[in-house]
């Protein structure tokens, strides 16, 4: 058992006959009245989002959970094949338990967490950033823009991300996975 002061960002819990990860949270000491944690918890297996509150000192039931590194082979409908790096085991989980598959590149490494009581595969964690080749972007103009102008650019995966006016096509670009959003241009 854990109390709300264990809560961190990816710790994964059971709650009302479920198991969530935590994927934010903000401790709060209002100036009258007890301390509070306002989390964001998604659910491993139906892939919803929802908002609770824990009064501070709450009694959470932590779930164990061990960490592997898997490589990305091939997406197959909604359906993500994955291979063990250490014993080429392969396992295919639903889109579902990704946070961001429409970064995912082909042979890229990610984490994918286990419950250790059976064994079964309980979300998949992304790199913090993917660097992808820019396949499709309109020329930027210049001039008619006051600060920070953007456009929408087409990646090698599908995702469309919005990048800085001097982006072209064939650049290659860090990507943040959490938010998804443009970090900056690749070095080579």
């Amino acid at each position: 058992m854990a109390t709300t002061s264990d809560i961190r960002k990816g710790l994964c819990i059971r709650y009302n006959n479920d198991i969530y990860k935590i994927i934010e949270f903000l401790h709060v000491k209002p100036g009258k009245g007890p301390a509070f944690v306002r989390t964001k918890l998604k659910s491993i297996t139906t892939g919803k989002v929802l908002d609770n509150t824990f009064s501070a000192g709450h009694k959470i039931e932590d779930v164990r959970v061990e960490t592997r590194s898997y490589q990305f082979l091939y997406a197959d409908g909604t359906t993500y094949h994955f291979m063990n790096t250490d014993d080429y085991n392969q396992i295919a989980l639903q889109e579902s338990a990704l946070d961001a598959p429409q970064l995912l590149k082909e042979g890229e490494i990610v984490t994918i967490m286990f419950n250790t009581e059976d064994n079964m595969p309980l979300s998949v964690e992304m790199p913090a950033s993917v660097v992808l080749e820019v396949t499709h972007t309109e020329p930027g103009v210049k001039g008619n823009t006051a600060t920070n102008a953007t456009k929408p650019a087409t990646v090698e995966t599908g995702a469309v991300v919005n990048v800085p006016l001097f982006i072209n096509e064939g650049d290659r670009i860090k990507i943040d996975t959490e938010k998804g959003n443009y970090q900056e241009r690749a070095k080579d």
